[in-house]
């Protein structure tokens, strides 16, 4: 069974075929030296297909055609915004099995965040990203959110 850091590590572009997952330390390390670009258009487009805007919701326009200029790497901050964000989409597939569902949760606006979208939420914040988790854990495990 694949863990939660392996499933997150291959998303991000981390974790290639036949390689070892990373532990949880090394995830972070990872992250924290600068995903590469192309994984930020990756995650984006699983989450938002069709919506080429929606890159610019993680890292802001101009920020994003500076990184493709230089290293083409994501700052640690960048990265640490999409790597919650892949999180959260990884945890949302998981509860409702299917990209579209996963999707419809994290775009409606929800009464248990004041009736903002979760999408939102997770990209502003930390705390927020744990809000939605939190949420997604109840559906998962059958209590009442």
């Amino acid at each position: 069974m694949e863990t939660p850091y392996a499933e997150l590590a291959g998303m991000l572009g981390i974790l290639g075929p036949g390689d070892l997952p990373p532990g949880p330390v090394q995830l972070v390390g990872r992250i924290q030296e600068g995903l590469p670009i192309t994984t930020l258009y990756n995650v984006s487009t699983r989450i938002a297909p069709g919506d080429t805007q929606f890159v610019f919701r993680i890292v802001p326009k101009a920020s994003l055609a500076r990184r493709k200029h230089g290293r083409k790497l994501l700052t640690a901050e960048q990265s640490n915004r999409l790597a919650r964000l892949a999180g959260v989409w990884a945890l949302a597939e998981s509860v409702w099995r299917d990209q579209g569902e996963a999707r419809d949760f994290l775009f409606r606006p929800h009464g248990l965040l004041e009736m903002r979208r979760p999408i939102d939420l997770a990209i502003e914040s930390e705390l927020g990203a744990e809000l939605v988790k939190n949420i997604l854990g109840r559906l998962l495990y059958g209590t009442a959110a």
